[in-house]
């Protein structure tokens, strides 16, 4: 989706990186104000987390292209992407890991009250997401695990709620796929997919200790406990070939 002149994203300035065009936000908390602002009201669209991952299958793929480029916001989800943002605008732009955005975002709808609706996971999963959510004073008005037979009954469940936040975590594209359709029907809202979140919010799923996120190794640790990831990790040499080369 290509920001119009007079999109609230047209101030964000974007780069260009292969086909994918990604929003340069400064850091996290620009984003966080852009997508619920403090008088409680939130952007309607959808936003999707862009690594050199993405951008290589996006290259390869025209139906994952397609699906990212029908998403509102792309953001910087990957030091790698962040790199070549910073070089093409010669100014600061930070890595905004999805993860830590989506628990940024529900601290911020429990500060301000917006309703949010959960969506994905495995059924103990998607429970003990929803309890830690309303302990910490997230008004959580819906959740449906990622094993629903109609889709139907979803859309109408999100829709009678009056969730302005839906999160959904199926993983990407499938996701993705499926936020298009319940926006089709429920344009009024924020949507953000976020794969594996609920998994490392409940602790379900470790996430790289601090040093190692500083220091943009994350992908090294998930290589480190996943070795079977090794094909997906040799990936991003390609990427930084094409990038070198100026493929991208």
């Amino acid at each position: 989706m290509v920001n119009l002149p007079n999109s609230p994203l047209a101030a964000i300035p974007e780069v260009t990186i292969g086909p994918v065009q990604v929003s340069a936000f400064d850091d996290m908390t620009q984003l966080l104000a852009f997508i619920l602002k403090e008088d409680g009201s939130v952007f309607a669209g959808s936003a999707i987390a862009i690594n050199p991952e993405k951008i290589l299958t996006a290259m390869e793929t025209p139906a994952i292209l397609e699906v990212i480029r029908q998403a509102d916001i792309r953001y910087a989800d990957g030091i790698g992407v962040v790199k070549v943002m910073r070089k093409r605008l010669d100014r600061k732009v930070q890595r905004i890991p999805g993860c830590e955005l989506w628990q940024a975002l529900m601290l911020r709808a429990a500060t301000y009250q917006v309703p949010v609706y959960l969506v994905g996971a495995k059924p103990e999963v998607l429970a003990q997401t929803q309890a830690k959510l309303v302990a910490q004073g997230t008004p959580v008005v819906g959740a449906t695990d990622g094993y629903f037979k109609d889709e139907a009954a979803l859309i109408a469940a999100i829709k009678h709620s009056g969730a302005r936040f839906v999160s959904v975590a199926m993983g990407s594209p499938k996701q993705e796929l499926l936020i298009k359709r319940i926006q089709a029907q429920h344009p009024d809202c924020f949507y953000m997919g976020v794969g594996g979140t609920y998994d490392v919010f409940t602790g379900n799923v470790k996430r790289a200790p601090e040093l190692w996120c500083k220091l943009n190794l994350e992908w090294a640790y998930r290589l480190v406990l996943q070795p079977s990831r090794i094909g997906r990790q040799l990936r991003l040499v390609r990427y930084l070939w094409w990038y070198l080369t100026g493929k991208i």
